[in-house]
């Protein structure tokens, strides 16, 4: 069985990723996390196989999870399922230490293939994230904008304005 853990803020989505999962008859989901912090505790205390990560979580987001995950299990496969289907996310993931990007649009079974493609050491990534990621390879790829010059925090920090948080809020919440 791959042990999976799941961290997405939002309750219901968790317990229908829960359902797909535990529906393939070779999964089962170890641990659930509602933020990137608690995300943290249950890797260290679930020892999942496989870790199923949302981006946009409060406190903690995904990518800031990935990189201090990346330090402590180095080896664990992480699976960003987002909403997020802009360029940008696709390859701050990846270079963040990912193994595999996935959009909530996907098809349940695309989730359960994912997950078995990063437990035995591949990578996946669906089809149109697949381009955005070839075309940032490519010298001089068009379509690169100025969001990708900034830095995760920087891109962190944006998001959370665009959010209508204050700057006394955000350096609170990043303990800046």
């Amino acid at each position: 069985m791959i042990k999976v853990l799941l961290a997405d803020d939002h309750s219901i989505v968790r317990a229908g990723l829960r359902r797909i999962i535990e529906e393939s008859g070779d999964m089962t989901v170890v641990a659930e996390a509602s933020d990137g912090q608690e995300a943290i505790r249950e890797v260290h205390k679930a020892v999942p196989d496989v870790a199923v990560i949302d981006i946009s979580m409060p406190g903690l987001d995904g990518l800031e999870f990935i990189s201090r995950v990346r330090s402590t299990h180095p080896k664990l496969p992480i699976l960003v399922l987002t909403m997020h289907e802009e360029d940008q996310y696709v390859i701050r993931v990846f270079a963040s230490g990912a193994n595999g990007y996935i959009t909530k649009r996907s098809a349940p079974e695309q989730l359960v293939n994912a997950i078995r493609k990063v437990h035995t050491g591949g990578r996946y990534i669906n089809g149109s994230a697949a381009e955005a990621l070839a075309l940032h390879m490519a010298k001089g790829a068009p379509g690169r904008t100025q969001l990708d010059s900034l830095s995760n925090r920087e891109i962190q920090v944006l998001q959370r304005l665009a959010m209508g948080l204050t700057t006394r809020e955000i350096a609170e919440a990043y303990n800046i």
